[in-house]
C-alpha cells in the first residue's frame, strides 16, 4: 500500500498552512487534546470554519426566500420547498461519485474548481424562467457544493492526527452552522435591499471568494494522493459492509431529514398568522443559529468525554426538546425551539462526520462520499415527505415526522461505539 508523504512545511489542522508568519515547521499539537490551542492552531481552525461557510453558504440561504419565490413562480409551498432543496439531490449524487473516484482526485484543485464553477449556476438562478429551470440549477449547485464538501472532509481526515480530527471536524461543521445564520440573513437583506435577482449575484461572488480561499490556504504539498492496494470499488464495498459506518450513514439521513423539515417549512409559519412576521423581523429570527456556533465546537471534547453514542443521544435529545416548543403558537417558544433543534442537529452532525472520518480507514474519500450521499438523500426526502404533510395536514404533522426521524437516529446510534 503506497502512502502519500507527509507535508514538508508548516501545515496546520487539516493540511491548511499555518496562518501566522514564523510558525515552527513541525506537526502541531493535537487539537483534540487538553492543551490550550496556540494562536496558529486557532487560526487554522478559523480557516477550516471559513472554508465550510463559503462552501455551503448557498445551500440553506435560499430557504429564507421561500415565501417570495413561491409568489414569483406561483406554485405551492411544497413544490417550492422541493425545488429549493433540490440541491440535496445533486449533493447525494456527487457524494456517491466522490465515494467511487474521490481517491484519485487532487484535493486542492478539485475543491478550487468546484467552488469557482459554483458561481455559474448561482448567478443563473437570478434569471431562471420557471420552476423546472430553478430546480435544475439547484441540482447543479448541489453537485459542485457536495464535491468540494466531501473532498474537504476527506482532506481533513487524511491530514489530521487522530487527536486533532475532532476539533477540525467540529470547526468545519461550525462553519456550516455560521452559513445557516449569516447566509439566510444575507439572503433576506440582499433581496430586500437589492431585489430578489441581485441576491443570487451576491452569493455568486461568495462562491468565487471560496475558491480563492481554497487556492490560498490548502497546501499543495499535502495533495499528492496515494493509491491503496484495493480499488475504489473495494473501499466502497468495505464501508457498506461495516455495521457501524452503515448506521452512521443512516444517522446522517435522519439528521438532515429533521433539519430540512423544520427549517424549510417554518418559513411559511412565520409568514402567516398567528406569527406573521415582517421581512425585517424574519432576518433577525435566524439568530437562532447563533448558539450553535458556540456549542458545535465542543463536539470534539464531548466525544472524548462521553463517547460517540452518548454524544449522539445528547444531540437528538436536545433537538427533540426543541420540537415540543415548536408545537406552541407564540414567538418566544418557537424561537427557543429553533435554537434547540439547531444545537442538537449540528452537534449530532459534527459527531457523525468525525466518526466517519476516523472509521473510514484508507478509503476516506469513499467514507465521506457515502456519508454525504445518505445525508443529502435524507434532506431531499425530508423536503418531499414533510412538504406533503405540511400542505395536507399542517405544521404539527411536520413536527411528528421530524420526531420520528430523530427517534430513528437515536436507535441507530446504539450500533456505534461508546468510546470516541
Amino acid at each position: 500500500m503506497r502512502r502519500r508523504s507527509a507535508p514538508a512545511g508548516p501545515v496546520g489542522a487539516g493540511g491548511f498552512p499555518m496562518a501566522v508568519a514564523g510558525s515552527p515547521a513541525q506537526t502541531p499539537k493535537g487539537l483534540g487534546a487538553a492543551e490550550p490551542f496556540s494562536f496558529a492552531e486557532t487560526m487554522n481552525l478559523v480557516i477550516i470554519g471559513l472554508m465550510a461557510f463559503l462552501t455551503v453558504v448557498d445551500l440553506f440561504a435560499t430557504q429564507a426566500l421561500l415565501p417570495a419565490l413561491t409568489e414569483k413562480y406561483a406554485v405551492s409551498a411544497a413544490e417550492m420547498g422541493v425545488a429549493v432543496n433540490a440541491t440535496t439531490l445533486g449533493m447525494a449524487a456527487a457524494g456517491l461519485l466522490v465515494a467511487l473516484v474521490g481517491q484519485k482526485l487532487n484535493r486542492k484543485w478539485a475543491i478550487v474548481l468546484c467552488l469557482c464553477a459554483l458561481a455559474v449556476p448561482t448567478a443563473l438562478l437570478a434569471r431562471a424562467p420557471d420552476l423546472a429551470s430553478f430546480a435544475a440549477l439547484r441540482v447543479v449547485q448541489g453537485v459542485l457544493m457536495a464535491t468540494a464538501f466531501a473532498l474537504t472532509l476527506a482532506h481533513l481526515g487524511e491530514t489530521c492526527r487522530a487527536s486533532a480530527s475532532p476539533a477540525a471536524f467540529a470547526a468545519y461543521v461550525t462553519g456550516n452552522v455560521a452559513s445557516n445564520l449569516f447566509g439566510r440573513m444575507l439572503a433576506i437583506a440582499a433581496a430586500d435591499g437589492l431585489g430578489l435577482e441581485w441576491n443570487f449575484y451576491v452569493f455568486a461572488a461568495l462562491n468565487i471568494a471560496g475558491g480563492a480561499l481554497a487556492f490560498a490556504t490548502i497546501s499543495q504539498r499535502s495533495q499528492a494522493m496515494s493509491s491503496s492496494g484495493a480499488s475504489a470499488l473495494a473501499g466502497f464495498l468495505q464501508h457498506v459492509r461495516n455495521p457501524a459506518l452503515l448506521a452512521t450513514f443512516a444517522i446522517g439521513f435522519t439528521i438532515l431529514f429533521a433539519f430540512i423539515g423544520v427549517f424549510t417549512y417554518i418559513n411559511f409559519e412565520f409568514a402567516k398568522p398567528p406569527l406573521a412576521l415582517p421581512a425585517a423581523a424574519l432576518c433577525l429570527v435566524y439568530f437562532v443559529f447563533a448558539p450553535s456556533i458556540l456549542t458545535t465546537p465542543v463536539a470534539g471534547a464531548l466525544v472524548t468525554r462521553i463517547g460517540v453514542r452518548h454524544g449522539l443521544w445528547l444531540g437528538f435529545s436536545i433537538a427533540g426538546l426543541g420540537l415540543v416548543l415548536l408545537s406552541l403558537k407564540s414567538l418566544a417558544p418557537v424561537l427557543g425551539g429553533l435554537c434547540l433543534v439547531a444545537i442538537g442537529t449540528f452537534l449530532a452532525q459534527a459527531i457523525a462526520t468525525g466518526f466517519t472520518s476516523r472509521a473510514g480507514g484508507a478509503a476516506l474519500a469513499a467514507a465521506s462520499g457515502l456519508y454525504l450521499a445518505a445525508y443529502f438523500i435524507g434532506g431531499l426526502a425530508g423536503a418531499a415527505i414533510l412538504g406533503r404533510l405540511y400542505v395536507g395536514y399542517g405544521w404539527n404533522m411536520v413536527l411528528a415526522g421530524v420526531a420520528a426521524a430523530l427517534t430513528l437516529g437515536a436507535v441507530l446510534a446504539r450500533a456505534l461505539p461508546k468510546t470516541r
